[in-house]
């Protein structure tokens, strides 16, 4: 085996010589990366990145003020609740009490409230009897079990017993009304990426009404509210203590691990849509955890949980302690660890509740005479005795649907004269650069060119094939076919070739087009060389997306870099670079010349229609999804914002695209 790597070792040596005798030049250490071009490895040092990042960019308190409303607003914009008033005036909840069930110290109120117009949620709220004066509340957010406040009913119950009003909510997903969490996770509905939408925004807009509800409710002390939960439950509790100050302690359990850990563990894999947000800003917990300090947090986590690394956790607490250090409020946060899978066990619940009664209620109570939850069947309730809807939901109730509208997204705007193009172009570039196509390297690395074939054949004038560095880890090949003497600027049309192409279909493609343009033939990421097994893709499609970029939006800077490059080769008119591209390469070569501001022409076959539609549900195939794109534009509206560039479509123009078409004429412009 070893002589065997030695030889292969010894053969790639010799390659790389005959490889840069060809162009003159040494070998360098990116040139290694044409032999590392790897999803995985990319996902992961991403997500590396992320995580250390976040881990060390405060460092100083004064520093964590001037910077803490901007990454408040970004929180709450990743949460997909931009446009809900979280600190303005909400609409009403619209209690309704449906039922009333007597317990031993306290009753429970079945009951719903309305967090949007038509959008329900069902609830429990717990109530010690007898109270005299406002008590300390906690919110109680379940995990992903199907029967929601049965299956959790203990916790609020213990919570009751010791003195809390507990509200315990149902999530969109489970319960007595079944909505959808898992859209990307199962059903193909990646969309939800370019919509900009996590059903985690849902659930915390939910909580955060249910805190309205506790605060309106005359047993509550409106000043001393907790949350705690599990699982996604835990996450959802993260989430709603850094969106809400209101919440004075927050005790998530198994709800989080860094980044870094989801991506190389593949614990993503096993995660929900809602365990994460869209990460624009490329963000991990630590920067949540941030968000809620110095106030009381506690993390509990299990040793041998299949979904959060344990020592990923270690280190999210490890991490925040310096943060409240900064702080000098140390104390205030802290750390369980229990032995099982992904579940509480009697030590992490003891010291919940311990830790409940100290931040809210003031008094030092051990987590042993805090005591655990009661199991004995006298005490749990059937899903019927709990059940809120006797006859079934509100006849509008938009739980199923509420994916469908809780993000705005743009509606094409009234174009009518040129300086309105232009300001919308601009509106939408702007937008795109931060909020779709942010992690683009502020510092491209160089793209360190090596010709590593050449040849007389081909094309009229030869063809080179030159590989050049994209990004960090990646290395691309234009092959460039040269119909004009290459010592000479003339335009060069960029084509893309398809993830699932036959031989020569590119060629054929494009064979009509002129020979005053030279050709060069580009595989982006996830196409051809630079492919992966389709198995990947749907591991790809989500991972990317928790690190702030999507396939697409990694092919789009592939392309741009590809133009870049070609600019800069002497045969290559820089004024005269077009795209070609077919299927859903053709949404890449929109965005790319939208973002490149200079191409000349766009040629396109058969693109989709919208960004607005799901895919396949186990994730192969065409991923054209691009974080946030659909809250400022949509793929058929790019034709329009390209002039003076011209756009020509081989075959049939989608329908959607008229829109593009009708803004050119108006404004005495060629259509398509």
């Amino acid at each position: 085996m070893k002589a065997r790597t030695h030889l292969t070792g010894l053969i790639t040596i010799i390659i790389c010589c005959l490889i840069c005798s060809c162009s003159g030049k040494k070998p360098s250490a990116d040139s290694d990366d044409i032999q590392a071009n790897n999803i995985r490895n990319y996902l992961l040092n991403a997500a590396r990145e992320i995580t250390e990042r976040s881990a060390t960019d405060v460092l100083s308190l004064e520093e964590w003020e001037k910077i803490k409303p901007q990454r408040y607003n970004d929180f709450i914009e990743m949460l997909g609740m931009q446009d809900m008033p979280v600190t303005g005036e909400k609409t009403p909840l619209n209690v309704k009490i449906t039922g009333t069930v007597q317990q031993e110290g306290y009753h429970i109120e079945k009951l719903y409230y309305e967090s949007l117009p038509g959008l329900y949620v069902r609830a429990n709220l717990y109530v010690p009897d007898n109270i005299k004066t406002p008590v300390p509340a906690v919110l109680y957010l379940c995990g992903h079990s199907l029967t929601q406040k049965v299956h959790y009913q203990t916790h609020p119950a213990k919570f009751a017993r010791l003195g809390f009003v507990c509200l315990i909510v149902e999530t969109i997903q489970y319960g007595e009304v079944r909505g959808q969490h898992h859209g990307c996770y199962a059903r193909g509905w990646f969309h939800w990426y370019s919509r900009g939408y996590t059903p985690a925004g849902v659930e915390v807009w939910n909580a955060i009404r249910g805190l309205d509800l506790l605060a309106e409710r005359p047993e509550v002390d409106d000043q001393k509210m907790g949350v705690t939960g599990i699982s996604g439950g835990g996450a959802q509790s993260w989430f709603t203590a850094a969106a809400d100050p209101r919440v004075k302690a927050a005790a998530p359990v198994c709800g989080a691990s860094t980044l870094e850990a989801q991506i190389t563990t593949r614990t993503i894999d096993g995660h929900c849509d809602c365990m994460m947000m869209i990460n624009t800003y490329r963000t991990d917990f630590q920067n949540i955890g941030a968000l809620i300090a110095p106030r009381p947090l506690l993390i509990g986590q299990a040793d041998r949980d299949g979904l959060n690394r344990v020592e990923s956790v270690q280190q999210i607490f490890n991490d925040l302690k310096k943060i409240y250090g900064l702080h000098n409020a140390a104390g205030n946060i802290g750390y369980i660890e229990t032995p099982g899978g992904h579940s509480y066990h009697q030590l992490s619940r003891e010291k919940i509740f311990s830790f409940f009664i100290e931040h809210l209620m003031g008094k030092k109570v051990s987590p042993e005479e805090a005591g655990d939850i009661d199991l004995s069947d006298k005490n749990l309730l059937s899903e019927e005795e709990l059940k809120v809807y006797v006859d079934g939901p509100p006849a509008d109730d938009r739980t199923t649907t509420i994916q469908d509208s809780f993000v705005k997204l743009a509606q094409p705007p009234d174009i009518s004269d040129e300086n309105e193009l232009t300001a919308f172009r601009n509106s939408v570039t702007g937008f795109l650069k931060t909020r779709t196509f942010g992690a683009f390297p502020e510092n491209p690395p160089a793209f360190d060119p090596v010709r590593i074939f050449r040849t007389l054949d081909r094309a009229p004038r030869g063809s080179d094939i030159y590989s050049f560095v994209s990004e960090e880890g990646w290395r691309l090949k234009a092959d460039i076919r040269w119909n004009n003497d290459p010592t000479q600027k003339k335009p060069l049309m960029i084509v893309l070739r398809n993830r699932d192409e036959n031989r020569w279909d590119s060629e054929g493609f494009i064979s009509s087009l002129s020979d005053n343009w030279n050709i060069a033939f580009l595989e982006v990421r996830g196409v051809g060389e630079l492919g992966w097994d389709p198995n990947l893709q749907w591991h790809v499609r989500r991972a990317s997306a928790w690190t702030g970029r999507t396939i697409a939006s990694m092919q789009v800077y592939d392309v741009l870099r590809c133009i870049e490059f070609c600019r800069s080769l002497d045969g290559v008119n820089p004024d005269s670079v077009g795209i070609a591209a077919r299927d859903d390469m053709g949404v890449v070569a929109l965005y790319a010349a939208l973002l490149d501001g200079k191409c000349k022409t766009i040629i396109l076959k058969d693109p989709p229609a919208t960004q607005d539609a799901p895919s396949s549900p186990d994730g192969r195939g065409a991923a054209i999804e691009m974080l946030n794109c659909l809250r400022v534009t949509d793929v058929y509206q790019l034709p329009a914002l390209l002039t003076p560039a011209e756009v020509i479509f081989v075959g049939d123009v989608p329908e959607s695209y008229k829109w593009s078409e009708d803004i050119l004429i108006r404004l005495g412009k060629k259509p398509f």
